[in-house]
Parts: C-alpha cells; sequence; structure tokens
C-alpha cells in the first residue's frame, strides 16, 4: 500500500507520479476553496479577482476592505515562499520527506482551519478574517508544491490556466488540416489528458468539499489533512530512521 504512495512525494519523479500528486492536491484545493466559501463566503485561490477587488476598493475609497484584500493576497504569496524555503532547507539536508514538509504544514493548516471555523460564529469580526489569510495561505503553499516539483508544468489552485490549456488543445484536436503541404496541426493529448484529470479532480473537490461542510461542518476539514499526511508519512518516517540510526 505505501510503495505506490511513497512516490508521490519522493525525490524521484516522472510526469506521472507529478500527476497523480497534482490530481490529489487539485482535489484538496477544490474541497478547500469550495468549503472556504460556505465557511468565509468568498474563495481563497482566485488571486486575480482578490486583487482587482483590492483596486476597486481603492478607488472607492474603501481602504480597510483594500487592506483586506492585500492581507489575503500577502498570504497567497507567503504561502508559496514557505513552500520554496521547506522544499530547500529538506533538499540540502538531504530530506527524503523534503517535497512532503510542505503537505505537512498544509495538513496541519487545514486543522487549524476548522478551529478557527467552529469559532467564527462566537467571535466573527476577529476570526472570520484570520480564516480568510490561512486559507489564502494554504491556497499558496500547495500550489507552490506541485509547481515547484513539476517544475511549473502542473498547477493545482489556478484553473483559469488549466482551462486555457485544455481550450488550445482542443483547439487543435478539432483543426481541420486542408493543406497537404502545409505543416499539420496537432494537438498534444498527453496535455489534454493531464488538463482534463486536473480540472476533473478540482471540480469533484469542490463537490466533495460543499457537500462536506454543508453536512458535517468544519470536520470535513479532518480527512483532508489526513490525505496530505498518508502522502508523507512514509517518506517521513524513512527521514526518522535514518536520523536516529546515524
Amino acid at each position: 500500500m505505501f510503495k505506490p504512495i511513497r512516490s508521490f512525494t519522493s525525490l524521484q519523479r516522472t510526469p506521472q507520479t507529478d500527476l497523480k500528486l497534482g490530481s490529489v492536491l487539485a482535489f484538496v484545493a477544490g474541497a478547500a476553496n469550495a468549503g472556504g466559501l460556505l465557511a468565509v463566503g468568498q474563495y481563497t485561490s482566485h488571486m486575480t479577482g482578490i486583487l482587482s477587488s483590492v483596486a476597486d476598493h481603492l478607488v472607492l475609497g474603501e481602504l480597510t476592505l483594500a487592506l483586506a484584500a492585500a492581507g489575503s493576497v500577502l498570504a497567497f504569496l507567503l504561502g508559496a515562499m514557505t513552500t520554496a524555503w521547506l522544499v530547500n532547507w529538506g533538499m540540502r539536508h538531504q530530506l527524503r520527506s523534503a517535497y512532503g514538509l510542505p503537505l505537512v504544514l498544509e495538513a496541519a493548516a487545514l486543522l487549524v482551519f476548522g478551529l478557527f471555523g467552529a469559532a467564527i460564529g462566537f467571535m466573527t469580526p476577529v476570526f472570520l478574517p484570520l480564516t480568510v489569510v490561512l486559507l489564502c495561505f494554504i491556497m499558496g503553499l500547495q500550489n507552490a508544491v506541485i509547481t515547484k516539483i513539476s517544475r511549473a508544468v502542473i498547477r493545482t489552485t489556478h484553473v483559469t490556466g488549466l482551462i486555457t490549456d485544455l481550450g488550445i488543445e482542443l483547439g487543435k484536436l478539432l483543426y481541420v488540416n486542408r493543406q497537404p503541404d502545409a505543416r499539420p496541426v496537432r494537438a498534444n493529448r498527453d496535455r489534454l489528458r493531464v488538463h482534463g484529470q486536473l480540472i476533473a479532480c478540482f471540480f469533484v473537490g469542490g463537490i466533495a468539499g460543499a457537500l462536506g461542510f454543508k453536512h458535517l461542518g468544519f470536520v470535513s476539514t479532518v480527512p483532508l489533512a489526513l490525505m496530505l499526511l498518508l502522502l508523507v508519512m512514509r517518506p517521513a518516517l524513512d527521514d526518522w530512521q535514518r536520523l536516529h540510526a546515524a
């Protein structure tokens, strides 16, 4: 059981393992994003819209809202920076779990999100902004993980780019090559499959997250956190045994 799961976050990467990890992370991102909407009333992976809202609020003189939106963008940025720091630190120390370290932090953050969420009803002015910032941090953290591992081939929270790439390849697929002397237009079927699978996983995760938050509440973050910990558990145990054997 653990051998195939171990490959998801191993240092030896293949396009297949990148896609497997990307699919799981896309599912988690979709679930957290959809659940976040029900919890805090906004999506937290859409940096384009949030950054645009900063400009809108500034023009309208709504400085408090502008600062809140800017804080969300900064949290996403800090999440991506944290991933880069953790992975590079793990690589320098020759850890087999180097790629999994950000996932451990993400799992912990999801559990904290559940705790914050339970407190929103009691102290909304305090915990609601913190929850939004935490969710944006999680999204930046996660998106940077697979982006770094796959060398920017796969992303899990930036669905706009995935759908754009899917549309480009579908356009090539449906293109009619009428000029026999011209170089034919051919779709990259591997990219079609990759982008289609990631989009589907994000969508299914969104459904699962929305259903979970609707019927179970914030406790639905626990399975997401456990899923991430399962991915990194075997490499982390290997590092633990190696460090204690040295």
